[in-house]
């Protein structure tokens, strides 16, 4: 079984969302861990968006602009860890998706023209901790909800550690609330 860890978590070892997701993939077997940080997608213009829309590129899935989607189509399960930020999350997730969107491997469109997806995760867990509220307004999470319809994954999964800025906050509560949540979500993987 496959497990691809999407780590949006922009500041490294600092991110106290990174924490709940390496608890949450601690003794999981078969861990790819995807690091935003380092990998530093840039994204289509020009020439290389030209060439990923071709009718000839689409069945040759060998060029290296197409790992991610393989990645992705590929894996048995999905975790993405990222930062509420700006009501969503980090830039560099969003592209990272537009790469992982390969028409022919992550979904397609039959002959009605109705999307079908291809991948075939059960389940994508999306992990994210915030400075405030996450849950009034979490277009990340909704996004994400979408994403996987269109890829063909049946469900989307949540845990949110939220209000970790609030003065006055008991931060490492707010957390376990968070663990609790990802506790269940692990149990039923």
């Amino acid at each position: 079984m496959t497990v691809l860890f999407v780590n949006a978590c922009l500041r490294g070892d600092e991110s106290r969302t990174l924490t709940l997701c390496r608890e949450y993939l601690e003794g999981i077997e078969g861990v790819k861990e995807v690091n935003l940080s380092e990998l530093r997608l840039e994204p289509y213009y020009g020439d290389s968006a030209a060439y990923r829309a071709q009718p000839e590129a689409k069945g040759l899935f060998d060029d290296p602009m197409f790992d991610i989607g393989k990645d992705f189509a590929e894996a048995d399960e999905i975790v993405i860890g990222a930062p509420y930020w700006d009501l969503s999350f980090p830039a560099a997730l969003k592209i990272y998706i537009e790469h992982a969107a390969v028409m022919g491997m992550t979904f397609h469109y039959t002959e009605e023209g109705r999307c079908e997806g291809l991948c075939r995760a059960k389940h994508l867990t999306y992990i994210t901790t915030g400075g405030g509220q996450v849950s009034a307004m979490n277009y990340g999470y909704e996004y994400l909800c979408g994403i996987a319809s269109m890829f063909g994954i049946p469900e989307t999964r949540f845990a949110a550690a939220e209000n970790l800025d609030v003065v006055g906050a008991d931060i490492e509560a707010n957390l376990n609330e968070a663990r609790k949540v990802l506790s269940r979500l692990k149990a039923t993987r």
